[in-house]
């Protein structure tokens, strides 16, 4: 392992490909992974006092049921790094678009509660393989001068499926004149919410047969010359193939493929490098983010807000998740992935601090008063936007790309699935911690987001500008 820490020879780092287009095809349409993740994890949100009402159920058992799709998440995540390495990156997405499928239709045509959450299980396994192989994917095939925008493709597309799942919403339960249990279509409006990923699933099947399987991962088994033909379409023909093929080749055949016991080391368990990923991961989801997705038409008409705004609501707080991102996308590679971190934990402790005073109000007439009420919404319209323009896109760069290539897709994998149990731990106590105190539940969150702040500095190294083979 002599030369995987230096700068490569073949020209990787100035690599500019003569048709950036195709190349951003290929990382868009790996990323409608994300786009089903985003849709999948946040269209419970126009579901959830449906199911309540349907199955007769109190804030404890309806969290679990929200939340056991995070169960199966944390399972696709933690196999889909070793699948991958076994039969490739792009099979993966296809068993993904495969179980997506499926969930979408077991989840509109539930046969009772336990039925349904056996579906949110399914549909979170397909989650968390996407997850993984989304980022994994595209840091694999795009140049490094334009890996992190390209890399931020994945959190874009998340956005923009939870934004659209929260329209789709909206626009079905207009249609049902409001009521969440409203027929459509011979069933009810929640069902039709759920089932409407279908299509989006299966464009994403089709969608992966139209792209490139990774160039490492060809070199893994032996199809160079495939190898080579990938690496002149994305990184362009003016670098040296040649040297390049060599490059990722000694790096692999220095490093073994990537197992669990290759993460052990250190005295706390895991290698230091592994620990930092999982922090990211933990902080990117203790500070509440998806309690904005999964419950905020929950939350807002918990403080009287009515049901058709609530659902505007969510929806208008999921334009400004995509305006986030869209700012990240431009400034990641620009500013680096350190400073957008720190930038969007300070912005987003002031917003939740703002929406833990709102809450601590008490209620007159089953509504906060007007200035707490419009200081809230503004609140956590904040909070999204400055956590959209951070950690929402830095994570999942900086996921793909910070580990040496020896552990990258184990690391990865091990990472992925410390997000969905942070991710499941948060949402499946949100509703008992709502019912307790409110305003308490977004101190805490407060408190993880101004804990990040230290944590970025003293642990992140930038990745920003290095090639992947440089990690280590």
């Amino acid at each position: 392992m002599t030369s995987t820490a230096q700068a490569p020879k073949s020209g990787a780092r100035a690599a500019h490909p003569e048709h950036l287009g195709h190349v951003i095809f290929i990382a868009a349409a790996a990323a409608m992974g994300g786009f089903l993740f985003g849709y999948d994890s946040s269209v419970i949100n126009g579901a959830v006092e449906a199911i309540r009402g349907r199955y007769d159920i109190g804030s404890a058992a309806l969290a679990q049921v929200i939340a056991i799709a995070l169960i199966g998440c944390a399972i696709g995540a933690a196999t889909a790094g070793r699948i991958a390495d076994r039969i490739g990156r792009i099979r993966c997405m296809q068993i993904a678009a495969i179980l997506f499928t499926i969930s979408a239709v077991g989840s509109a045509l539930p046969f009772a509660l336990y039925d349904l959450a056996f579906w949110r299980v399914v549909g979170g396994f397909a989650i968390g393989m996407a997850s993984v192989i989304g980022p994994a994917y595209i840091a694999e095939v795009a140049p490094p001068a334009y890996r992190g925008r390209l890399g931020s493709f994945q959190q874009a597309a998340i956005v923009i499926g939870i934004a659209v799942s929260q329209l789709v919403n909206w626009g079905v339960l207009n249609a049902a004149d409001g009521d969440q249990r409203g027929k459509l279509m011979g069933l009810e409006a929640w069902q039709v919410m759920l089932g409407v990923m279908v299509i989006p699933a299966i464009l994403y099947g089709l969608l992966s047969f139209a792209i490139p399987e990774s160039p490492r991962f060809l070199i893994s088994v032996g199809k160079h010359e495939r190898a080579r033909e990938i690496l002149a379409e994305v990184e362009g023909k003016d670098i040296d193939l040649d040297a390049r093929v060599a490059e990722i080749e000694g790096a692999m055949k220095s490093e073994h493929k990537s197992s669990f016991k290759d993460l052990l080391g250190g005295s706390f368990f895991f290698k230091p490098i592994v620990w930092i990923g999982i922090g990211l991961s933990v902080f990117q989801q203790f500070v509440g983010i998806n309690v904005a997705f999964y419950y905020s038409s929950t939350l807002w008409q918990s403080v009287g807000v009515d049901p058709t705004d609530s659902f505007f609501y969510s929806f208008t707080t999921s334009i400004i998740n995509i305006v986030g991102t869209v700012i990240a996308m431009i400034f990641v590679d620009r500013v680096g992935r350190r400073p957008l971190a720190i930038i969007g934990s300070i912005g987003m402790v002031v917003g939740l601090a703002l929406e833990a005073w709102a809450f601590s109000h008490h209620l007159v007439d089953g509504k906060l008063p007007a200035t707490q009420g419009w200081i809230a919404l503004i609140a956590a319209h904040i909070f999204v936007l400055f956590f959209a323009l951070s950690w929402g896109v830095v994570v999942w760069v900086m996921l793909g790309e910070m580990f040496p290539n020896r552990i990258r897709a184990a690391a990865l994998g091990v990472a992925a699935a410390a997000q969905w149990i942070a991710n499941w731990a948060i949402t499946a106590s949100f509703p008992s911690l709502a019912d307790w105190n409110l305003s308490v539940t977004y101190v805490i969150y407060t408190a993880f987001a101004a804990l990040s702040i230290p944590f970025v500095l003293k642990f992140v190294k930038e990745t920003k500008g290095k090639a992947l083979e440089e990690m280590g």
